[in-house]
């Protein structure tokens, strides 16, 4: 016989209520924000409520481990939600698909150095609040006691009508199963954990969609028709990628610091050297940049990168042997996006083994493999170097002594604290180590009386208190400035080369152009033609044609911007 002390507790609306209060807090503070900002409508409110209250399942099943579970589950949904409120107490914005795919191409390491970089007294207080709500609503949690089997029943009827009824209906109306699943996802995502789930899905995807061309196109032929026109003589062609530079910050460029003084020096005693004024990246992070530049994806048609060949498949197929050589935190053990793409070439160096880019390491690495493979007895050689250029932290891309403006104030943005002085300065002197290897690689190419070119550019610029009110340092598509998007972009061709292939590009450095259209430039200045050439698109082509320099998020609904329409114009005026 039970005994009145046995009995079960009678079931209590407030207890229930507390539970759901503890659930949806990690989602729902973050979307009431949004809300009140004007930044979104009230889906993604009603969506967290909805899709965080899954996790009363476990607790009803369980109603002795109400605590235990809710703890648990709740230590996930906190580290979850602190990374979308602290994106959003920095930006201004909730998290993206984009921003996901970029941190789930980061290390831990790198990713220490952005929060570092980002961290306020502002933040660390917003998060701690934060975190003492959550431990507070903990504290106020009660089982919550249904007789049997209405526990069963309850939690039943939960799972179904926020999973399964979703799915159903949506087949009902002849949606296919996998899109009635990304239907469902979609509204699932403002409830943590789910936008992480999702998006790591996604990437995973993404990587496999990579791999899956990389295997496809070592099988069929990727271009139709193609066909080279530069002759039958020997020939190297070089391709050198920059990291995070923007041409506003190049004395090459008209920057008032000497940050190039190398380059400026090629180009005025170098008839060769080419450099073009108004270029532009359509995205400002490498991967989704690299996505377009070395496939022929762009803005309209970001997928195309999924089914058509990249550049180094192209070239692989006009009879070049194809070298990688990379100074980027890309290592063969590491299935990454920009593994992906260096697999599909012959030969790969990799030269930057530190588990941390909070270490030094320079772009002089990639100097020694490039004299050995420029020395490679191939015929045909394509050989793409991809240098850390400018990248975070700026202090890390240069020797020590190449400090040359330590200290300096002088052109210095107005209202720059100590800290911001100093990353201002370690950037232009990035800069100008970045100056240096670039010049190298030209000089060290140029030794070896090749016929051929080489084409520089960087993936990406970066805002570093640049902008009025000059507050703002790194990359963010959704709140853009110039800065992230101007790039350098520059072709030295050898002697030997130009008498082959004459071509008088003066009239041509000024074009309007984005680098995601880069792979028609580099068709034609390499001679091939194939089907889907398109010589409008090459800003080297007498028949180019300007058209708008897209940039944004092309997967995101009207997040796509004409980049002459920004606020604000370049430091040395080009628009």
């Amino acid at each position: 016989m039970t005994t009145p002390s046995q009995a079960k507790p009678p079931f209590s609306w407030s207890s229930l209520s507390w539970l759901l209060i503890y659930f949806w807090y990690f989602s729902s503070v973050l979307q009431i924000i949004i809300l009140a900002s004007g930044y979104s409508g009230t889906n993604g409110l009603r969506d967290s409520l909805l899709y965080s209250s899954l996790w009363l399942i476990p607790v009803l099943l369980f109603p002795a481990k109400t605590r235990v579970i809710a703890a648990v589950i709740g230590v996930v949904l906190w580290a979850v939600s602190v990374c979308a409120l602290g994106y959003y107490v920095i930006y201004g914005q909730e998290f993206s698909q984009s921003v996901l795919f970029v941190m789930f191409e980061t290390n831990a390491n790198e990713a220490g150095e952005y929060f570092s970089q980002y961290f306020s007294l502002k933040l660390l207080l917003i998060l701690l609040a934060y975190t003492a709500g959550a431990i507070f609503l903990w504290t106020r949690l009660r089982p919550v006691t249904l007789r049997a089997p209405w526990h069963y029943v309850t939690s039943a009827l939960i799972f179904i009508g926020l999973l399964i009824y979703p799915l159903a209906v949506d087949m009902l109306h002849g949606r296919p199963l996998t899109k009635a699943v990304s239907g469902l996802t979609s509204r699932m995502e403002p409830a943590a954990p789910w936008q992480m789930i999702v998006g790591y899905t996604q990437y995973r995807t993404q990587l496999n969609n990579l791999q899956g061309i990389l295997d496809k196109n070592r099988e069929l032929p990727p271009l139709a028709n193609l066909k080279d026109n530069s002759g039958d003589a020997p020939r190297t062609l070089v391709l050198v990628i920059g990291e995070s530079t923007q041409r506003g910050r190049m004395s090459l460029y008209g920057y008032s610091r000497d940050t190039t003084p190398e380059l400026k020096a090629l180009r005025d005693s170098d008839a060769g050297l080419t450099v073009f004024n108004n270029v532009v990246t359509s995205r400002p992070y490498t991967i989704e940049i690299l996505q377009q530049a070395l496939t022929f994806a762009n803005e309209k048609n970001p997928d195309l990168y999924l089914t058509k060949p990249s550049l180094m498949n192209m070239m692989k197929q006009a009879g070049y042997k194809t070298f990688w050589i990379t100074n980027q935190q890309t290592m063969t053990g590491r299935n990454t996006m920009l593994t992906v793409f260096s697999k599909q070439t012959d030969v790969q160096h990799y030269m930057n083994q530190q588990r941390t880019q909070s270490a030094r390491e320079y772009d002089t690495n990639v100097l020694a493999p490039f004299k050995s493979v420029l020395a490679d007895p191939a015929p045909k050689k394509f050989i793409i170097v991809h240098l850390l250029g400018t990248h975070l932290k700026y202090k890390f891309r240069y020797p020590e002594n190449w400090g040359k403006f330590d200290g300096d104030t002088a052109g210095l943005p107005p209202g720059l604290n100590s800290e911001q002085q100093e990353a201002y300065n370690d950037y232009d002197n990035a800069n100008r180590f970045n100056d240096h290897v670039v010049a190298t690689l030209i000089k060290d190419f140029k030794a070896t009386d090749p016929n051929g070119f080489m084409l520089y550019f960087s993936d990406h610029g970066e805002e570093v208190y640049d902008t009025p009110p000059h507050d703002i340092q790194g990359r963010n598509e959704a709140q853009p400035t110039r800065h992230m998007y101007t790039i350098p972009f520059m072709l030295w061709t050898s002697p030997t080369w130009q008498a082959a292939h004459p071509r008088d590009l003066r009239g041509d450095v000024n074009r309007k152009y984005s680098s995601s259209e880069l792979i028609h430039t580099w068709s034609d200045l390499a001679g091939l033609r194939y089907n889907d050439f398109d010589p409008t698109r090459s800003v080297v082509n007498p028949a180019f044609k300007e058209t708008t320099r897209w940039i944004g998020n092309p997967y995101k609904k009207n997040a796509l911007h004409d980049y002459d329409t920004l606020p604000y114009g370049d430091r040395v005026g080009n628009q």
